[in-house]
């Protein structure tokens, strides 16, 4: 009863992690017009603050206290996080945008191997195998037939999917040790609060209202923030960050199929090539060894009899 008690849970979270990429992707457009009327950091700001005031307001019914180390692992998951989202901007002034897009889904690579660096621990073959074919179909789908110098830009996008990457394998680690409310409360507001700062110091008025923007920071401060970064925080309790870290490679995949649906945009056969190789990826890196076998995938050996 315990064992598929687990595998309840486990199957629950996976689907609370594909609707926060789903919630990530289909707004994607929303937050891509948003930023064409105001300053992205102007956004990020406002965004941001919003969802972490909205959590705050929660915590006199919820009367949960805060610690100092809580305090601070939401402050190291904020800057990460804020890390993303402004090596990602920047980057975008300096390559194209299939580039960052690419470059930022590099952490699927990542969150493995710095996982394995971080805690000593050996990388399963299965997650590599997932997270290389997630790779290649991440360069299918980003893929615009043009040649790639790699230039300033793409080194920022480089470090944004570092910087995801660390905030992946650290929100695993300290989801089991802190409040998920908290965790989730401060890291939202300390994104705010960086957000805020650059756009004060580029010469942004991040505190004024920009009634344009009203309908996207509505669906923004409440579904990929509020909801999203909840769950996230939640479910990485279950979910390991190899695993995480493949199901937000379906971000993009979303983000195309909206991008199809509401401005007319084609994902092209290669894109959904792409879409298909994340996806088995994904099923490649979950599935048991012993199934592998059965269905003749995957050659018995002397040592995989024992598996």
């Amino acid at each position: 009863m315990m064992l598929q008690n687990k595998k309840l849970k486990i199957a629950g979270a996976y689907v609370l992690l594909i609707l926060t990429t789903f919630f990530w992707g289909v707004t994607f457009v929303v937050v891509q017009n948003a930023v064409n009327q105001v300053d992205v950091f102007v956004f990020l700001a406002q965004r941001f603050i919003a969802a972490s005031f909205i959590l705050l307001l929660l915590w006199p019914f919820l009367k949960r206290p805060i610690d100092g180390k809580t305090l601070l692992k939401g402050s190291v998951l904020g800057v990460m996080l804020f890390g993303g989202f402004a090596f990602q901007t920047v980057a975008l002034l300096y390559t194209s945008a299939s580039n960052t897009a690419f470059l930022t889904g590099l952490n699927v690579v990542f969150v493995p191997l710095l996982s394995a660096v971080i805690f000593r621990k050996a990388i399963s073959a299965k997650s590599l195998a997932g997270a290389v074919f997630a790779f290649i179909g991440l360069y299918f789908l980003c893929a615009t037939g043009t040649s790639w110098s790699f230039n300033k830009g793409d080194l920022l996008g480089f470090a944004c999917s570092i910087c995801i990457a660390i905030h992946i394998i650290y929100t695993g680690k300290y989801a089991r040790e802190c409040d998920v409310y908290w965790l989730t409360t401060v890291q939202l507001g300390v994104i705010g609060l960086l957000s805020l700062l650059i756009a004060y110091f580029t010469g942004h008025d991040a505190l004024a209202w920009y009634p344009e923007i009203r309908n996207a920071l509505i669906i923004c401060v409440l579904f990929p923030t509020i909801f999203a970064f909840l769950v996230q925080t939640a479910m990485q309790r279950v979910i390991s960050a190899p695993s995480t870290a493949l199901i937000f490679c379906l971000e993009p995949v979303f983000a195309a199929v909206c991008a199809y649906f509401l401005i007319d945009e084609n994902i092209g056969v290669t894109g959904l090539i792409g879409a298909g190789l994340i996806l088995f990826g994904m099923i490649l890196s979950e599935i048991k060894l012993k199934k592998l076998m059965s269905w003749g995938l995957y050659p018995q050996t002397e040592h995989t009899k024992s598996a």
